[in-house]
């Protein structure tokens, strides 16, 4: 590698700039990271080192003692373990493989002080970071392999986003990654309630699988924040509550949104509140008397079209199930005869929603999503958060997502609890609503998104190294075995019995 080409030269006047960098460093790392910190005694190594740890420790207070005299530090109850190496008293390179920094790189990352002590021993570097005196600060030099050079070039885009939004000196704290390639961080402004950052870079949407379209562009998926702006503003001017946006970069994919807190519609023990369930999907109930358009303006120079929920999107949906569920479920994947069995099944039952009531899905109404605002009052108290991939579709969607929260047990009581509170609402406002239709759209479409979350999760472990999610499978083959015995829903019932991927309990 030409490290003159490679390298990022940061300039750190400050000790706090040093542990600024240790902090967008942190945000940056993976699993598997190994970062070299080399600099002259004195060069701010341990600073930098104690700015990320603590970072990713999320605690200004955390104790950071120096590993000079214990050579290895490790700290294997942070969200990502790290150990922190000073190799100043390494009497030989062999000394090396009793340090076990390969098992660490294994579980999390690894900062090596001095790593020229180790000369060609040492595993390689994914950052390599030079601390050199420069008047009376200091600059780094950074390389590395591509992969982790870019993470960090980002990392340090989000820092000038900041600073261009007015607040270069914000603290950034992990807070979280989702099933996509979005991340989110809190950015502390003060005494004021954190704000939110969303890092979310275009997405190419992966491999084209059919009619040279990708997964995403087939199930209409967003591929840039430019539809997180639309939606957003969108649902604020109909009233509803949605993060406030106050900074925005729609090229790089950077938003500082409003922070609505984190009371969720959950206790303390993880189960469902039903007062704040039912306000959710009375909120539902609200959205769906509005007319929506298609197409919308973000900013300036940027509009967003939103997509029908159309059979193809349905389709690629629930084909998930039959790609990554059932081969994991039966040991082997299907024959093509079989496959075509099964698309066909879902071809007919979708069939019998074509002319049900449509409005705006959001697509993933269900606990992670919902915010509760104590305080506010009426449809005030329910923020709506993650809406970037909504679409026109049957309104029954979003009712099956909350109904059926995929992440959280919802005894059948308060499902038809929930369910009841819906079509009252809907009742009240329309004394010709169509309870009947919906009814029957309420069914596909639950089976239709449990289908697609199981395929999903499976997905998410086997391909995307992301087990977290296997949790929740015995949970939404519930939910599926529930709805699957609609009568509208007998060509899939029939096909999924056949596969044996139901209980008996239907």
């Amino acid at each position: 590698m030409n490290r003159a080409f490679m390298t990022l030269t940061i300039q750190l006047a400050t000790t706090e700039d040093t542990e600024r960098l240790g902090e967008d460093l942190a945000l940056a790392l993976r699993k598997g990271d190994l970062v070299s910190l080399s600099g002259d005694l004195g060069a701010g190594k341990s600073t930098l080192a104690r700015g990320l740890i603590r970072t990713i420790a999320n605690d200004n207070g955390y104790e950071v003692p120096s590993p000079t005299f214990t050579i290895v530090q490790s700290y294997p109850e942070l969200r990502l373990p790290v150990s922190h190496v000073d190799l100043y008293r390494l009497s030989s390179a062999d000394e090396l493989d009793e340090l076990g920094l390969d098992e660490a790189l294994e579980d999390g990352t690894v900062l090596v002080e001095w790593p020229e002590r180790a000369g060609s021993a040492l595993p390689k570097s994914s950052l390599r970071v030079t601390l050199l005196g420069d008047g009376d600060g200091r600059k780094a030099l950074i390389d590395g392999e591509p992969a982790a050079l870019a993470r960090l070039q980002r990392s340090l885009a989000i820092r000038k986003f900041l600073k261009d939004a007015g607040f270069a000196r914000a603290e950034r704290r992990y807070l979280l990654g989702d099933a996509s390639a979005r991340g989110y961080e809190t950015i502390a402004v003060g005494e004021k309630l954190p704000l939110i950052l969303m890092n979310s870079p275009y997405n190419p949407g992966g491999p084209v699988l059919r009619d040279g379209k990708t997964y995403m562009q087939i199930a209409h998926l967003s591929q840039s924040v430019t539809a997180f702006v639309a939606l957003d503003r969108l649902l604020q001017s109909k009233g509803f509550t949605v993060p406030e946006i106050y900074a925005e970069d729609l090229e790089s994919g950077f938003l500082l949104l409003e922070n609505l807190g984190s009371d969720g519609v959950l206790d303390a023990d993880g189960a469902p509140i039903p007062e704040r369930y039912e306000a959710a999907v009375r909120l539902l109930a609200k959205l769906h008397q509005h007319s929506w358009p298609q197409d919308v303006d973000a900013t300036e120079g940027y509009s967003h079209h939103i997509h029908n929920f159309d059979r193809d999107a349905m389709m690629i949906e629930v084909e998930l199930l039959s790609d990554w569920y059932v081969p994991r479920m039966r040991g082997a994947p299907l024959d093509p005869a079989q496959k075509a069995a099964y698309v066909a099944a879902w071809g007919r039952v979708f069939s019998q929603i074509s002319k049900s009531e449509r409005s705006l899905l959001l697509r993933d109404v269900h606990s992670p999503n919902i915010l509760w605002r104590d305080g506010a009052v009426g449809t005030d108290r329910v923020g709506l958060i993650d809406f970037q991939d909504a679409m026109i579709g049957p309104s029954a969607y979003d009712v099956a997502s909350l109904v059926l929260d995929a992440r959280v047990t919802v005894a059948p009581e308060l499902q038809d609890h929930l369910l009841a509170a819906y079509l009252d609402e809907r009742r009240l406002a329309d004394s010709e609503f169509d309870e009947t239709g919906f009814r029957v759209a309420f069914a596909i479409m639950a089976a239709q998104r449990n289908a697609k979350i199981l395929g999903i999760f499976v997905r998410l472990d086997e391909r995307d190294g992301k087990p977290f999610y296997l949790k929740h499978l015995s949970r939404i083959q519930t939910y599926l075995n529930r709805v699957i015995g609609h009568p509208a829903l007998v060509p899939v019932k029939d096909w999924c019995e056949k596969a044996g991927i139901l209980s008996s309990e239907i």
